[in-house]
């Protein structure tokens, strides 16, 4: 899968609720970076595989949670809330870290997708509260697409994130290198998303196989 996908996207090897044997099989093949949806996961097997493991926060999280991941996270992709940074501000600014962080853009018709809107993410990037906030960097952003098995549906949100990174990197980051990534695409529509812009894929069941249903 990696000869097809060009060289400057980074594949997220999507790890949640796969044993942490079995992504030491993937880190053997070549992963190097992993995505967990769930703080409980990625703490116990944070500390049992290898230290070089670049991991992604990329599941919905809780405020009360961050202090848990901010001192290995490597980047996190699901904040939806001025709310969230600043936690996530506190907890790093606590250990003298800069957590890199996408905002995450809700895409997709479904109710059950977190995210917030375009203009939620003008509002908190144009605030004075995020202006101070010193611990934490917005490097671009994260969207999921509706499942479907609709490609135009798909192609036409892939699209709308990639006019919201546009956007936002011409009004808010137009000096600032690190504003450079979009997070989309999955195993189903990874390559949708790589002609529409994306910069990280979250691949699971490609590099994993198909997890189980009540997983």
């Amino acid at each position: 899968m990696r000869a097809e996908i060009p060289g400057h996207i980074k594949i997220v090897a999507v790890s949640k609720t796969m044993p942490a044997e079995i992504i030491q099989e993937a880190y053997n093949a070549g992963h190097r970076a992993f995505g967990e949806n769930k703080v409980q996961e990625l703490t116990e097997k944070h500390p049992v595989l290898p230290a070089d493991i670049e991991w992604h926060m990329i599941g919905h999280l809780q405020t009360n949670k961050v202090k848990y991941i901010v001192p290995f996270i490597s980047l996190i992709h699901s904040v939806d809330s001025l709310k969230l940074l600043f936690e996530i501000n506190k907890e790093a600014g606590k250990l003298n870290r800069r957590i890199d962080c996408l905002l995450q853009i809700r895409i997709a018709g479904e109710e059950t997708k977190f995210g917030m809107s375009m203009a939620d993410a003008v509002a908190l990037l144009d605030s004075d509260e995020f202006k101070n906030l010193g611990s934490i960097r917005i490097t671009g952003l994260m969207g999921m697409a509706t499942f479907t098995d609709d490609r135009i549906r798909v192609r036409n949100e892939f699209s709308r994130l990639a006019a919201c990174f546009k956007e936002l990197k011409s009004k808010f980051f137009l000096h600032e290198p690190s504003f450079a990534e979009l997070s989309m695409g999955m195993s189903g529509d990874y390559d949708i998303a790589i002609e529409t812009g994306a910069t990280i894929l979250r691949i699971g069941s490609l590099i994993f196989g198909e997890r189980k249903k009540n997983n």
